[in-house]
């Protein structure tokens, strides 16, 4: 059986490619996802992905995880320094949760250099580009591995 791996990225990362591509480069979603799957499927993953606005939506999604994923890669966008539900629903889940940011969020506004994520994540990848997703789903291949 193919271990899941769930990919979620909160808001306004539905407008990659779109919104300051000297911050978030110019790939799209569209090309975030498809990185995700085809990476995942070389190592014998299937990924699921999601990007909402909508933090409840997020929320149950998160909640929905648990039991029934190997791990999440999560880009909670704005959530990061926000959202104590997001960092409960994912601590409820269980599973083993990489936080990604498309930025080095710590060059950035010192709003951005906390995170309620960080606190329940076996580790975290900024500053990579879209290519931390990359780093991410290598990283549960060898954390699976290892289980």
């Amino acid at each position: 059986m193919a271990h899941t791996i769930l990919v979620l990225n909160g808001p306004n990362l539905n407008m990659l490619g779109k919104r300051e591509p000297t911050i978030y480069g110019h790939e799209t979603l569209a090309d975030v996802e498809q990185l995700c799957v085809e990476v995942g499927s070389g190592h014998g993953f299937a990924v699921q992905c999601l990007q909402t606005n909508h933090e409840g939506v997020m929320i149950d999604r998160i909640h929905a995880a648990r039991g029934t994923v190997a791990g999440i890669v999560i880009n909670p966008g704005a959530w990061t320094h926000t959202s104590v539900a997001i960092h409960d629903a994912l601590a409820a889940a269980e599973v083993p949760v990489l936080e990604v940011h498309i930025s080095n969020v710590h060059k950035r506004e010192a709003f951005r250099h906390h995170s309620y994520v960080s606190l329940v994540a076996v580790g975290v990848i900024a500053g990579f580009g879209t290519h931390g997703y990359k780093l991410a789903i290598d990283h549960f291949a060898k954390l699976l591995k290892t289980a």
